[in-house]
């Protein structure tokens, strides 16, 4: 049965909008996990060499409303309400907003494509603590699914990457590597979930849109302990590996990972990873995250149909098949390890 839903919040990661908010910004982010200071003063240079501003919550506005036109296209006419995990607009305040304006029941959509405790439960952990510090006025939450493969998501990418292939002298193409890259995670938050497998398959959906077979799955924007092993390889190790094992000339990058282009893609691939390709004299060309691709918006207003639908249409691409709607129990469980402290002996 379908339910009567009142309302869409749009859940996010957030971020600093000046230089005054990256230390405040990045100790949320950061607390309670094991990443060294120094890590913390190396992230906070990255958002001051933009200004101390991090483009998410201003893509985000403009995917909310990309995405009101797009409702109110089609007939739809809930509220689009906005909470973040780690900056204003904050989930509890949101969520308080929400209650106050009537609301009673609400699809969440999450703008990540895949699953993972990062990714998924720890949103669904941040709604339950904001509707816990609401209280009982608090509105019902539902998330939409994961969208890593529906077609909303996949073929603006497959649009990107052949634009980028069409900037490549034709006989340069084949031999060009497509590197895809996700944001690095624990490898103990990786062996509890489907991220993995899930950005495999979106890569292999892209690259063979494109019929290109020269393409991996690489990592960036690692942030944890040293002592603690995150999924590899990182994108600038493995052009750098490239570079040394064959002549190459041209690279495309696509962070498949990231639904638009946030601080991470701005950095660590506009910035590290093309200053290396130049230093290199390979030729990088980016294609461009889904953005408010139309396709993407469209995307998002389908998978709200599906939850008002009672007899939905699931699309997806590949073989995985569309992801569930309630994350089981058991869904993308994570305990960090905390490395031990520099005056514990490995032997005590």
């Amino acid at each position: 049965m379908s339910a009567n839903y009142d309302a869409l919040l749009v859940v996010s990661f957030g971020g600093p909008e000046g230089p005054e908010d990256v230390m405040p910004f990045l100790e949320n982010v950061l607390r309670g996990k094991p990443v060294p200071r120094e890590r913390m003063l190396e992230v906070a240079e990255h958002y001051q060499h933009f200004g101390g501003v991090s483009p998410i919550n201003e893509q985000n506005r403009q995917l909310i409303v990309a995405l009101e036109q797009e409702l109110r296209s089609h007939g739809h006419d809930f509220p689009i309400y906005w909470g973040n995990r780690n900056w204003h607009p904050l989930l509890a305040d949101t969520l308080r907003q929400m209650a106050d304006d009537g609301v009673k029941q609400a699809l969440a959509f999450f703008t990540s494509a895949y699953s993972s405790y990062s990714g998924c439960r720890q949103y669904r952990e941040d709604i339950a603590r904001a509707q816990e510090t609401v209280g009982k006025k608090a509105p019902q939450i539902d998330k939409i699914r994961v969208f890593f493969n529906h077609p909303g998501f996949v073929e603006p990418m497959i649009e990107s990457v052949q634009s980028c292939l069409e900037q490549i002298p034709e006989e340069r193409r084949p031999a060009t590597p497509l590197l895809f890259t996700a944001h690095s995670i624990p490898n103990g938050m990786a062996d509890n979930c489907n991220y993995v497998a899930q950005l495999q398959q979106t890569c292999r959906l892209v690259a063979a849109g494109v019929s290109h077979d020269k393409w991996e799955l690489v990592y960036q924007s690692r942030s944890g302990s040293p002592h603690q092993p995150w999924l590899e390889p990182d994108v600038c190790d493995r052009i750098q590996e490239l570079h040394s094992g064959q002549a190459v000339t041209d690279v495309i990058v696509l962070p498949i990972g990231f639904i638009s282009d946030h601080l991470e893609v701005l950095f660590d691939i506009d910035t590290e990873a093309k200053e290396l390709c130049d230093k290199l004299g390979i030729t990088m060309h980016r294609a461009a995250t889904v953005g408010t691709h139309p396709k993407f918006v469209e995307m998002i207003r389908l998978l709200i149909e599906e939850r008002l639908s009672e007899s939905p249409n699931r699309l997806s691409l590949g073989d995985m098949g569309p992801s569930h709607d309630v994350c089981p129990i058991d869904c993308c469980l994570y305990s960090p390890v905390r490395p031990p402290s520099p005056s514990q002996n490995k032997n005590d």
